[in-house]
């Protein structure tokens, strides 16, 4: 049962902004699971995984007493594959449309050249092939041609209905596709004068010529509408619920900024300053918002596109959320290789950043029935978390860095989580928990070490092999060695003093021995393992269900981390490295079907761990 006290606060949540959502869910402990779906495949796949997929994945969590099933961002994003630089923050990804799924469409003439993508582009291969894109492109544009040629018009008017309604970005959106096509796929920026700069003439003149083109991208748009609208209509019958990834920002060569110049600062690039995870920060690429121009336009770009989402999610993901506060921007004149060394926040007043965030969050939960839910990870300004707590928004608390900082550098007890959060063991842009535990926790990054030595003169090198452990130090983490047991030796090694040195000392205070302390916390018996164990991700996954928090969702990969079976390099099996151009980079598949997981033998095992934490989707909560 859930205690009173975990139900008081629980309660809380009504009196906020968020109010209306968290009455539609109910005060109910939660569990989930979150997979991008280019991760998913079925023996109906062609090439990659598609929207009526998460069907199947809806019958796995119902056997596991899941409910919420997360996403990453399903947004359009051209031929680049990076889900959060996407091309629109409103048009879906045509590569995830089902072929088999098109309705009213005579699919005969083209089951041969359909069987041949599903030749030329398996889908239970380690890594996807994005060239499934190209493919799938050419086949439905000869589906919609003949379409056309024939004059099938039966569902013309919900066609008709899909346009007029969402004639906000649409228009703009398809132009742009064949803007693109036509002009070799270069950046908008780069275009003509007339195109570049929107010259009502001559767009005017292209859309006539470049009509059927132009439909066509509607007619995916809409395709993928009715699909992803029937997988919600179907979860909701389920009682799962479809929490999404709303990119926080969008790629400078997008629909969006493009059609919308005046919204964004185009001579900055948004990025993330240096961190623990990060030692150079992060330059994303993406222009950051000019909040006063999209304020004088009513905040119609925001609230259309929450409008938008709501026919595909119950809840949505804020990413970075802590760029609503503020956002880290750097100048397109510094060098790349600087990364996000050099840059400014957005505003620069630290003064405004609560009251900045709070008229944009309250923009937002005023516009939309979703429940919003936020990545508050990295560098967070305090008023943030006060701000999130305010509006009944759940954080997020992921185990590994859930730890008295700065304190004993304990972990975090389950009883002590946000209450308003999302209890995770891993992110897509982490390791997974295996690799979490054989390569990354009692180490420190390299990279940010050697960093933090040189701007105090000390030299790096003179220094690691005193400090480190070559024989155990993997993949750019540097391993302690077991001598160095004290501050006063790491004080002493490093020849300076200790306040100069303060955060190489909680560096160290929170690497030092970490396998020991996480050992602890799970309550397992006898000195801690090296290498990562069935029990042992058990431990974890029942820990994190446990929390107060009322979400508990883990990646797909950590909870097959409990199938024997489930063989995969701990190490190179991830979602992403962030900072990283690595190929294997949003594409990495679960070795899976997900035919087959549904006849997993763990499928019992994680429906005992979710009913045992109260988790359980049947489970009795309170409701409102």
């Amino acid at each position: 049962m859930i205690s009173p006290q975990t139900l008081e606060r629980y309660q809380t949540f009504l009196s906020s902004p968020s109010a209306q959502a968290w009455k539609r869910f109910g005060l109910q402990k939660r569990s989930g699971v979150a997979a991008p779906l280019f991760s998913l495949y079925s023996k109906q796949s062609t090439g990659i995984g598609e929207i009526p997929d998460l069907k199947m994945l809806m019958n796995w969590c119902v056997s596991t007493g899941m409910s919420l099933i997360e996403l990453l961002p399903m947004n359009d994003v051209g031929f680049d594959f990076r889900p959060y630089d996407a091309q629109s923050t409103f048009a879906l990804e045509p590569m995830y449309l089902s072929l088999d799924q098109l309705p009213d469409v005579d699919l005969k003439p083209f089951k041969s050249k359909i069987d041949d993508l599903r030749r030329r582009f398996p889908a239970g291969t380690p890594q996807v092939n994005y060239g499934i894109k190209k493919g799938k492109l050419n086949l439905l544009r000869q589906i919609f041609d003949r379409q056309k040629e024939r004059k099938k018009k039966p569902q013309e008017k919900s066609f008709s209905d899909f346009m007029n309604q969402n004639n906000f970005w649409l228009e703009d959106y398809s132009l742009f596709k064949v803007l693109k096509e036509n002009l070799d796929q270069s950046g908008w920026e780069s275009w003509p004068d007339e195109f570049r700069g929107r010259n009502p003439a001559a767009l005017q003149a292209f859309k006539q010529s470049h009509g059927p083109d132009i439909e066509f991208q509607k007619w995916l748009q809409w395709q993928l509408f009715e699909q992803f609208r029937s997988v919600k209509q179907e979860a909701n019958s389920k009682k799962i619920y479809l929490m999404g990834d709303l990119p926080f920002l969008v790629s400078r060569d997008s629909a969006d900024v493009w059609s919308h110049q005046d919204y964004f600062k185009l001579h900055l690039s948004s990025g993330a300053p240096p961190d623990m995870y990060f030692a150079s920060g992060q330059r994303w690429g993406m222009p950051p918002y000019n909040w006063p121009a999209i304020e004088s336009h009513g905040y119609d770009y925001l609230i259309q596109k929450l409008k938008y989402a709501e026919n595909f999610y119950d809840l949505f993901r804020i990413d970075h959320v802590v760029g609503v506060f503020r956002v880290w921007t750097i100048a397109l004149t510094e060098p790349q290789e600087s990364g996000g060394l050099h840059g400014v926040f957005d505003p620069p007043d630290e003064k405004v950043w609560e009251e900045h965030g709070r008229k944009i969050l309250k923009v937002m939960v005023e516009n939309t029935a979703m429940l919003p839910c936020a990545e508050d990870l990295g560098t967070v300004p305090p008023c943030s978390y006060r701000v999130l707590e305010e509006f009944g928004i759940p954080g997020m608390e992921i185990q590994r860095w859930a730890k008295d900082w700065g304190k004993t550098y304990d972990f975090t007890k389950p009883e002590a989580y946000r209450h308003n959060s999302v209890a995770m063991l891993s992110t897509h842009d982490s390791s997974s928990f295996n690799g979490w535990w054989e390569f990354e926790a009692g180490t420190v990054d390299a990279a940010l070490f050697k960093r933090k030595c040189e701007s105090r003169g000390i030299t790096f090198e003179d220094t690691k092999n005193s400090l480190f452990d070559p024989e155990k130090s993997f993949h750019g983490r540097l391993r302690w060695r077991e001598e160095i047991d004290s501050v006063q030796k790491l004080v002493m090694i490093l020849k300076r003093p200790e306040h100069e040195i303060a955060d190489l000392i909680d560096l160290y205070l929170g690497s030092w021995h970490e396998k020991n302390k996480f050992w602890k916390f799970l309550e397992l018996p006898g000195p801690f393992k090296e290498k990562s164990s069935l029990q042992l991700v058990k431990k974890a996954l029942l820990k994190a269900s446990q929390t107060a928090s009322i979400f508990s969702v883990q990646l797909l990969q950590d909870w097959l981390s409990l199938d024997p079976s489930f063989a995969v390099d701990s190490w190179q099996f991830r979602i992403n490295v962030p900072g990283s151009m690595d190929e294997r980079n949003w594409s990495a598949r679960i070795p899976k079907s997900l035919e087959e997981m549904k006849k997993l033998s763990i499928n019992h095992e994680i429906r005992t761990i979710n009913t045992q934490a109260n988790r359980h989707s049947e489970a009795e909560g309170r409701r409102i």
